[in-house]
């Protein structure tokens, strides 16, 4: 995707979707610009409940990195636990492979991440994946693989993590660079730019 079209849907959504080192940075167009795109981007606007339920599960969508059959998907697994459908979903989420990988620090953005994972730079409990929307568990072992370390991605990654802490949730070994997947987060622990159970209105119409 484009860097230019990542900054519409930013734009558009009026939230920063965090898609790359650029979201941080005042290179970040939302920051520049409040505006929405097109010729009416400034005029105010004003959305019907389906609208803002639509914006939301955007929101969701874009965030991680999802199609919409995939959070659909998602959502059909969720509806099974025993938790409120908006906690089980975002646990769901959260356990994203790709997910955990960028917030473990391993990359600086969740883009980057997912492209690592694809290309088989990641082992999973010593099994080398290249599924970004792997789901994870409690206990999982999170690594690079041993042919992979040398690359550039990974070049002072160790001095980085020093900077760096991981979420409660999650633990990775400077030395080793091993990360481990200790727990589901708990709502509270995590500040999401979104509203999910706004977001879940949409598919109940």
């Amino acid at each position: 995707m484009l860097i230019a079209k990542k900054c519409k849907i930013c734009r558009s959504l009026g939230q920063k979707i965090l898609w790359n080192e650029r979201c941080s940075s005042n290179k970040c167009a939302l920051s520049r610009r409040r505006t929405r795109p097109g010729m009416h981007g400034n005029k105010p606007r004003v959305l019907s409940d389906y609208g803002r339920s639509l914006v939301e599960k955007q929101k969701i969508r874009f965030y991680y990195l999802l199609k919409e059959k995939q959070l659909k998907n998602f959502i059909e697994k969720a509806e099974k636990w025993k938790e409120p459908l908006p906690i089980a979903l975002i646990k769901l989420l959260e356990s994203k492979l790709d997910n955990v990988v960028w917030r473990l620090g391993y990359t600086n953005s969740k883009l980057h991440a997912r492209q690592l994972v694809s290309h088989g730079h990641f082992l999973v409990n010593g099994q080398r994946v290249k599924t970004p929307s792997l789901l994870l568990e409690p206990g999982d072992i999170i690594e690079i693989r041993p042919a992979s370390k040398n690359i550039e991605p990974f070049k002072d990654l160790q001095k980085k993590l020093k900077i760096y802490s991981p979420p409660p949730w999650l633990k990775i070994d400077i030395n080793t660079l091993k990360g481990e997947f200790l727990r589901y987060p708990e709502p509270e622990e995590l500040n999401l730019p979104f509203n999910v159970p706004l977001a879940l209105q949409y598919y109940s119409k």
